[in-house]
């Protein structure tokens, strides 16, 4: 496993907190001089134009901390990261500033993922035809699920939450298999959402764009592949990102099935429905993330457990996402919404911190 000592993580996981906490204000700056911003369209969820792009400094910051870890031994654990944040990264960033045609960034997605995955399973001691599917699965894994954090970050924190959960879940999937470097990146990772969750939640002064959600999808990506590589049961890496999966592959399906142009800009996944409920940024943003980390304790209780303890924990699992894949028509037929006045969308345009709203759909889900 790779050499990081413990000197090593502390250090790394400082370092890119702070990066992001030094780095925020002057971006935040830059982005409105540069007026990087996000314009309010009918189906966004914030009111006035915002700036986006303020994901840019976790891609740095986790590009220094995966440099600390390297520097104790963690080569090729730390260039597969690396390369993944960096090109990510800066797609996202090239998106936000100038803006890319669908096809060129699905065909540089690709290109970049392609690349990451190699390196990931590269040195994985199987016949080499193996290897190639192996890195086809990984390269796909990588391009879903970096679109897949792009299109749910849509209401405020909410993508900040996740990457938190994530990176914690993550680490200590990666300490239980003795992966110095998993456990650098992973908490890097979190604590790098959290100094950017202030300037995000409840009243969002940026937004991440795609350069955040880009680096957030790659880094949980690539730390899940290398997961599985170690032999952690899919379950448990599952766990962080089951949501967020079941929420774009179920919307997506209901849109092909009845006719509707699926790669147009929609406000139609689950927690977007929430919000034209009623419901607020923050009991959205609260309630999913409550969800997420059951979702990573059901897939950890499979871990030790015998193979009826695993089954049940799945089913449970199954369940949840089921009811949360279901629940605004359960919330209609039950009459329930936000309370008045907690800030849901009714409540959100014309108010005085109307810049709390999310990013535009039109912008997030241009992949």
């Amino acid at each position: 496993m790779p050499n990081v000592t413990g000197d090593r993580v502390v250090w790394a996981v400082v370092t890119c907190g702070a990066i992001v906490l030094a780095a925020e204000p002057p971006t935040i700056a830059l982005l409105r001089r540069g007026r990087v911003l996000d314009v309010p369209g009918t189906r966004s969820s914030h009111s006035i134009a915002t700036p986006r792009g303020g994901g840019a400094p976790i891609a740095v910051g986790l590009l220094a901390a995966a440099a600390v870890a390297v520097a104790s031994g963690a080569v090729a654990a730390g260039l597969a990261f690396a390369l993944a944040v960096a090109f990510f990264g800066l797609l996202g960033l090239v998106d936000d500033v100038r803006g890319l045609p669908a096809v060129t960034r699905l065909a540089l997605q690709t290109a970049g993922a392609a690349a990451v995955a190699t390196l990931l399973v590269a040195r994985l001691p199987m016949p080499p035809l193996a290897v190639a599917v192996a890195a086809c699965a990984a390269a796909c894994w990588l391009v879903g699920l970096v679109n897949a954090v792009n299109f749910m970050d849509g209401v405020n924190g909410i993508s900040g939450a996740h990457a938190l959960i994530g990176g914690v879940v993550y680490a200590c999937l990666a300490g239980w298999r003795r992966d110095g470097f998993g456990v650098a990146a992973g908490l890097a990772l979190a604590v790098g959402a959290v100094a950017f969750l202030p300037w995000n939640a409840v009243r969002a002064r940026v937004f991440l764009g795609d350069v955040g959600s880009y680096t957030i999808g790659a880094a949980l990506a690539v730390l899940a592949v290398r997961l599985i590589v170690l032999g952690v049961r899919a379950e448990a890496v599952a766990g962080p990102v089951a949501l967020y999966l079941a929420d774009v592959a179920w919307t997506l399906q209901r849109r092909v099935r009845r006719g509707e142009r699926w790669l147009e800009p929609h406000r139609t996944h689950v927690y977007q429905r929430w919000c034209d409920a009623g419901w607020s940024h923050a009991e959205v943003t609260v309630l999913t993330s409550a969800l997420t980390v059951l979702l990573c304790l059901l897939g950890l209780a499979g871990l030790r457990g015998g193979a009826d303890a695993r089954a049940a924990a799945d089913l449970a699992g199954l369940g949840v996402l089921a009811a949360y894949l279901g629940s605004p028509g359960l919330f209609a037929r039950a009459g329930l919404d936000g309370a008045p006045g907690t800030g849901g969308v009714a409540d959100l345009v014309g108010a005085p911190y109307a810049a709390g709203g999310a990013e535009a759909i039109s912008e997030m889900e241009k992949a």
